[in-house]
């Protein structure tokens, strides 16, 4: 017998904390000989071919100016072992000092863009801005992916999820695959 949940009125202003599509990201840019790194807990992919990849990034950001003149940024995906310099990085600016140092962290190049890899992600994205949308509460970037880098282990890294409020859950564990259920369609 599956489960049933009893549920209660619950304020839709907290529902991102249910619904948050993805991992956490640290977001490296570069523009002017200067680096920033920007933790972001919200993002989505909006087109497969070519990959496309959405996001908030707010005015007051420091990595805003950055990405806005320069046209480009790398994605990268922390895991689990990243946990104190993601939250470190999400609750300082980059404005006054440099976070790679600050917090450890390597710069690797990149082969499309001027921003840098982070060398301890699992894997970094190179983007080019496609476009931005104005709104009036933030601007909707859409990032074209040009390259991609990946480690080969493990194959599901432990990965960080931004619940809100300071809380975070891991993913990473295989629960199904397609191929153990021959009858569902692809």
């Amino acid at each position: 017998m599956k489960k049933k949940y009893r549920k209660q009125p619950y304020d839709v202003a907290n529902i991102r904390r249910l619904l948050e599509p993805g991992p956490v990201v640290l977001v490296s840019s570069a523009w002017q000989g200067k680096t920033n790194i920007m933790t972001m807990g919200w993002h989505m992919m909006i087109g497969f071919q070519p990959a496309l990849f959405g996001c908030y990034i707010d005015e007051s950001n420091h990595s805003y100016d950055m990405v806005v003149n320069s046209r480009e940024c790398v994605i990268n995906l922390p895991t689990t072992e990243l946990l104190e310099q993601v939250i470190g990085i999400g609750n300082c600016s980059g404005a006054d000092q440099d976070k790679f140092a600050l917090f450890g962290l390597t710069t690797a190049p990149a082969e499309e863009v001027a921003a840098p890899l982070i060398a301890e992600c699992y894997a970094s994205f190179e983007c080019r801005l496609a476009d931005t949308h104005p709104n009036p509460n933030h601007p909707l970037f859409v990032w074209e992916v040009v390259r991609a880098h990946v480690a080969t282990t493990p194959r599901l890294p432990k990965t960080l999820h931004y619940r809100g409020d300071g809380e975070f859950m891991v993913s990473g564990r295989e629960i199904a695959t397609l191929e153990r259920y021959p009858n569902q369609r692809r």
